[in-house]
């Protein structure tokens, strides 16, 4: 398999965590020979210092030329009080639109090892394994009319059109064929008239997967099951705004907002990002947890690469460092006792290595 990756490292954070997801992708098109190229190109912050601009042509032609394109964060404090043509945020979400990425897969689960790292109580998060199906190109983030009408008044545009519902909602429902066949639909319906033509469109399209069960709830009713019962959860499928937010929330689930991985798919070329944010208040410092990159990087291999296997693998790998005790500082709060960015990148590399080499030799038996 050859795949050529375009590199968007971004601001805070982003260059730490993303260096460690291209240490696992390296490793493992070593073990399973594979051909991995990778480019580098600027975006957010960085891109406005260097070219003026959040989103600049040549990044966006990378991006285009690419087989993938894998981001690590955007944003810094710098910036907020940019116009917002001029903030690094802006640049992700034209992106997103320029690529038309419109589904946004993000799974959030908790490891049995860190079952004690979540604020929730063990019994109610051990197990759960979700994942939340993002609508990425609509809604309030996209909605005409928007902007500035005066010093205090300002408008934004909650608009879904009966096509953008109908395309997400297919990831979803045959997402959910590949679990456990549920698949829970979240809108506002009973006040917002978008989240009723969500809510019909949903049903209609979930006549053609009558093996699904369908049920749908509220957004503030989800968030508050989110928390009090995350195991009733298989696949969510939810609007733009409302799945930032739930799947924010979904961090608490296993402990930190630094294990979640993303992919968005749908669109000319997918792109794939840990759902955190840039972080800038510990960017350089070595301590970010990577492993949302890493996530994301397994995210790749099934979605675009189609290596299913080497996903699997490298996701056991992750598993496996938990299970060996090793933590960065997200985890363990104040604890002298964690690993460093880069150091857990290495352990995860190194344990891909292990259970490819015990695989070999059990099938050698």
């Amino acid at each position: 398999m050859q795949l050529h990756i375009t590199l968007l490292p971004g601001d805070g954070i982003g260059p730490e965590i993303t260096a460690e997801a291209v240490k696992a992708l390296e490793a493992v098109a070593e073990v399973y020979g594979h051909e991995f190229t990778f480019l580098e190109q600027a975006i957010g912050g960085v891109a406005l210092k260097q070219f003026g601009v959040p989103l600049p042509d040549q990044t966006l032609s990378a991006c285009l030329a690419s087989d993938v394109v894998f981001l690590g964060a955007v944003g810094a404090p710098e910036f907020d009080a940019n116009p917002l043509e001029l903030r690094p945020e802006t640049g992700l979400l034209a992106l997103r639109k320029a690529l038309g990425a419109f589904a946004n897969l993000r799974p959030a689960q908790c490891f049995a090892a860190l079952a004690g790292c979540s604020p929730l109580r063990p019994e109610l998060v051990s197990g759960a394994d979700l994942l939340i199906v993002r609508e990425l190109l609509g809604g309030l983030y996209f909605g005409e009319p928007r902007g500035l009408v005066s010093n205090t008044e300002a408008i934004n545009t909650m608009r879904y059109h009966e096509f953008e519902v109908e395309r997400v909602a297919r990831v979803a429902f045959q997402a959910a064929q590949g679990r456990r066949h549920q698949l829970t639909s979240v809108d506002k319906a009973n006040v917002l008239e978008t989240s009723r033509l969500w809510r019909n469109t949903v049903e209609r399209v979930g006549l053609e997967y009558p093996d699904i069960k369908l049920e749908h709830l509220y957004v503030d009713a989800c968030a508050m099951h989110l928390i009090t019962n995350p195991k009733r959860f298989d696949v969510i499928l939810t609007e733009n705004m409302f799945g930032d937010i739930l799947s924010d929330e979904a961090s608490v689930l296993g402990g930190s907002l630094g294990l979640l991985g993303s992919a968005s798919i749908g669109g000319s070329v997918d792109i794939y990002e840990p759902v955190h944010g840039s972080a800038p208040d510990i960017a350089g410092k070595g301590i970010a947890n990577p492993l949302g990159a890493i996530a994301s990087a397994a995210l790749l291999l099934r979605h675009t690469a189609k290596l299913e296997h080497e996903a699997h693998e490298l996701e056991e790998a992750m598993r496996v460092v938990l299970s060996r005790g090793y933590r960065t500082r997200d985890l363990v709060g104040d604890s002298m006792n964690f690993c460093t960015t880069s150091e857990i990148g290495t352990l995860v590399t190194e344990t891909l290595g292990e259970i490819a080499d015990m695989r070999h030799s059990y099938h050698a038996v």
